[in-house]
């Protein structure tokens, strides 16, 4: 085998291993990059308040959900509350109990 086709193919092999996040910690990776100056998020940080989660960037969020949970999430079936903190998302939509120690 080349060096060059040695190299792809172990880049390719590297890149299959290194999978992107799923479920729950795709959501918290895709709140991480609105927010690069943050490193994590505390479960009951106002993502609203502190501009993690905003007006414009609130349709997509809603499909990152919809995508990592694999339901469709009706406007009718939901408060605005159930986005205020990752504690919320997490009860609200991924059926977990919340990680604030309490």
């Amino acid at each position: 085998m080349s060096g060059v086709a040695e190299q792809t193919t172990q880049q390719t092999a590297e890149q299959s291993t290194q999978q992107a996040p799923t479920g729950f910690d795709a959501v918290i990776h895709y709140l991480l990059s609105k927010r690069p100056d943050l490193t994590s998020i505390d479960p009951e940080l106002d993502l609203v308040e502190n501009r993690i989660l905003d007006s414009l960037g609130f349709v997509n969020f809603l499909y990152v959900l919809e995508e990592q949970t694999g339901e469709e999430i009706l406007m009718e079936n939901v408060t605005p509350s159930d986005f205020r903190t990752i504690n919320a998302i997490r009860k609200r939509f991924f059926h977990e109990s919340d990680q604030s120690g309490s």
